[in-house]
């Protein structure tokens, strides 16, 4: 598969059965960097797939290699699916973090 595939593909499209993908909340919530599996199920990957991604150099978004590990930037995975953390209305959605309930 090639990164223009990947990258053409909606995050239904490339969900397999049984795999999950994170909502909103889960994919603001994330730590600064993540691990290969993690940023993988944002996309709606397993495992395996977003080590065979990688190891081409075709995961859709840029992945750091530290040692044997491979890792992600909470800014490259939102970037890459199209979601900027400071346009989001969490004031919309309770279950945000920050939303109007957060602070009682």
């Amino acid at each position: 598969m090639t990164r223009a595939t990947v990258s053409s593909l909606t995050r239904s499209e490339s969900t397999t059965p049984g795999t999950k993908g994170m909502s909103l909340a889960e994919l603001l919530a994330l730590p600064a960097a993540v691990d290969l599996v993690t940023a993988g199920r944002a996309w709606g990957l397993g495992r395996t797939k977003s080590h065979d991604l990688a190891r081409a150099g075709e995961f859709p978004c840029p992945v750091l290699r530290l040692g044997n590990a491979y890792r992600v930037t909470r800014a490259d995975l939102l970037r890459s699916l199209g979601i900027d953390p400071l346009q989001v209305d969490t004031s919309r959605s309770p279950a945000l973090e920050g939303g109007p309930d957060a602070a009682a």
